[in-house]
């Protein structure tokens, strides 16, 4: 029989582990996303879309259940240097997400009007263009329209792109921008559309034969006598780069990995739609973590005083808070105190009584029984009274077997006692 394989456990996340963090890592903003409410598998499967989105700085493969609360996600938030958390909320009338800012806000809350899954989507696309090492680096993020008066406009499009890191454009590699992310604003519905696509590079100015050759594909030389004649039968562009507008056209920077994308030639760019869809609207602002000041409201709007009554109403009601926090501290203070009194008494008498018993024995003891005997009878004792090995026992003890055969001893042992 072959030896039983050992299991392999995760790397324990010591300080001397998280010392050894690159920087780029510890830097990132990583996120949770989780859902909360009425169980549905819709929006379980949209959870695990949106994980897909925020790749590669997110909890993937994070397990959920009924008994964690928003508390143990936002205590484990700083050991994995989370900075922010999705939570789909589904209730019986609405799905709500929102957006935390960890861990100490603040909080935007969206009403959920339409989404649509991932596999929806590629299965409704005619040219699904889907890989997994796209996912190994993060998204580009696209924001449309985030402009116009109103300070929740300004503090929604920085939350959005806080979600992903930051790209230097001086140090970017252009062949990592695989996907890209794009939130379009609407100002006359107030809606925000989310769309999730793959980006393609593909030279440009390449007859269809010549683009088979140089992206590596083995054509079909059957009709073909020569080489030279299936370069040559279609002079022509190509369908799909018929289909490029000349906007999408670039002149790239660097080489890219794709074959036909060379430095300082001209390339096209394709965006392929890979879902999830969100359309959503902006419902509340909170100013801590899923509670707190109330800084914007879609529906409710407040007035100054109002404002500032409400401001004192929260002020008085954490004030009573802490109060009551204080004196349960105190009162759960003073009864343990008053137990280990309690206690104390109880035990102290015992003490006392071991401690006399103590003192007397150590004044009883004299420096043999000899010297005990003639101290309290005033006679010297009989040679055979105290045995040679009597002297090894406890001083203080009479030997086994003695009676008090004279009655001036026991009289003074009696008394000694």
């Amino acid at each position: 029989m072959g030896k039983a394989k050992k299991k392999s456990h995760p790397k324990k996340r010591t300080a001397a582990f998280k010392e050894k963090e690159a920087s780029e890592l510890v830097d990132a903003p990583h996120s949770f996303i989780i859902h909360r409410g009425l169980s549905c598998p819709y929006i379980t499967d949209l959870t695990l879309d949106f994980r897909k989105i925020m790749e590669p700085f997110t909890a993937s493969q994070l397990k959920e259940k009924k008994m964690n609360r928003i508390k143990d996600f936002v205590t484990m938030s700083g050991y994995f240097h989370v900075s922010h958390m999705g939570i789909f909320n589904k209730a019986t009338s609405q799905l709500s997400f929102k957006i935390v800012r960890m861990p100490r806000g603040p909080t935007l809350t969206f009403k959920v009007h339409q989404f649509t899954l991932a596999r929806d989507v590629l299965s409704t696309s005619k040219r699904q263009y889907v890989d997994d090492d796209m996912f190994k680096s993060s998204p580009l993020v696209i924001m449309n329209n985030f402009t116009g008066d109103g300070k929740h406009l300004k503090l929604m499009a920085s939350t959005f792109q806080n979600m992903f890191p930051a790209i230097n454009l001086a140090q970017v590699n252009i062949a990592t921008i695989r996907r890209c992310v794009l939130f379009s604003y609407t100002r006359d519905t107030n809606l925000i559309e989310m769309r999730h696509y793959s980006v393609q590079v593909v030279p440009v100015g390449l007859t269809r034969g010549v683009k088979k050759l140089v992206m590596g594909k083995i054509p079909n030389l059957s009709k073909c006598e020569d080489i030279a004649d299936f370069i040559m039968q279609d002079g022509a562009a190509s369908e799909s780069e018929m289909e490029d507008d000349e906007h999408a056209q670039v002149v790239l920077p660097q080489t890219l990995k794709r074959k036909g994308n060379l430095e300082d030639n001209k390339s096209a760019v394709r965006l392929y739609e890979i879902g999830p869809r969100l359309t959503m609207q902006l419902m509340k602002i909170e100013e801590g973590l899923l509670t707190g000041e109330v800084l914007f409201h879609d529906h409710i709007v407040k007035t100054e005083d109002e404002k500032e009554a409400l401001r004192k109403m929260v002020e008085k009601k954490r004030k009573l808070k802490e109060y009551r926090k204080k004196v349960q501290e105190d009162n759960r203070a003073r009864n343990i105190r008053t137990k280990e009194e309690a206690t104390g008494k109880h035990k102290k008498p015992k003490l006392e009584a071991a401690a006399i018993g103590d003192e007397a024995k150590e004044d009883s003891e004299p420096e043999n029984d000899a010297a005990y005997y003639k101290e309290e009878v005033g006679e010297e004792p009989d040679e055979e009274l105290f045995r040679a090995e009597s002297k090894s026992r406890k001083r203080g003890s009479l030997p086994t077997g003695m009676k008090f055969k004279n009655k001036k001893l026991k009289k003074a042992q009696d008394k000694k006692k």
